[in-house]
């Protein structure tokens, strides 16, 4: 159903925009205890946050108050925590520069790929199932590491886990914007095209 001409999605005072406030508020806390060697109250942390990720979703539709403010607010709060877990993470040479180089260059690409979209007169794209996929897989590899460093006997186990998830979510991401920009190459050479409405990949 589309929602979008229904005041309520206007909306900015809900209980699952507040959480989400509070998440964004968690991301720079985290870093700095990332950064300290604080393992264990970051993983702590992460995993509240991660709870309330959950509760938002979940009360955003039981009290159906799903705006576009908590549709902006939600993704850019996953991004934001994975970006301070990779810096995190590789100032500590825990994980190398490159792959941070990765997702960073991939999100600066997409926001050129928007770019590209307004000046044509178009809104975002729709989010792709492979954007998601790839997000999936890099917001929940990296608290694997976390753990590792915070508890070093089951480093064995989570280490090769958060690698191969971060690893295979880092070409994800950048096959999914390669999708992105196809389509808006496509887009833009249609006249008269019109873009899906609704994403939170490229507005996020």
């Amino acid at each position: 159903m589309d929602t979008a001409g229904d005041p309520g999605t206007r909306r900015v005072l809900t209980v699952p925009n507040m959480l989400s406030v509070v998440r964004l508020a968690f991301v720079p806390v985290f870093l700095w205890l990332l950064l300290r060697g604080d393992d264990v109250v970051a993983l702590i942390v992460l995993v509240v946050a991660t709870l309330t990720d959950l509760l938002d979703g979940f009360l955003a539709r039981r009290l159906h108050q799903v705006t576009r403010l908590g549709q902006l607010l939600d993704p850019a709060a996953d991004r934001l925590f994975v970006l301070a877990c990779l810096l995190g993470l590789a100032s500590r040479e825990i994980l190398p520069w490159w792959l941070v180089a990765i997702v960073v260059s991939r999100d600066v690409f997409l926001v050129l790929v928007g770019a590209v979209l307004v000046a044509h007169g178009h809104g975002p794209l729709a989010v792709h199932r492979l954007g998601k996929i790839a997000t999936f897989c890099l917001f929940y590899s990296l608290p694997m590491i976390v753990l590792g460093q915070a508890l070093p006997a089951v480093a064995p186990l989570t280490d090769p886990v958060g690698w191969a998830f971060a690893l295979w979510g880092a070409f994800l991401y950048w096959w999914a914007g390669i999708l992105y920009a196809i389509q808006t190459g496509r887009l833009i050479r249609e006249p008269g095209g019109e873009a899906p409405p609704g994403s939170d990949t490229l507005m996020g």
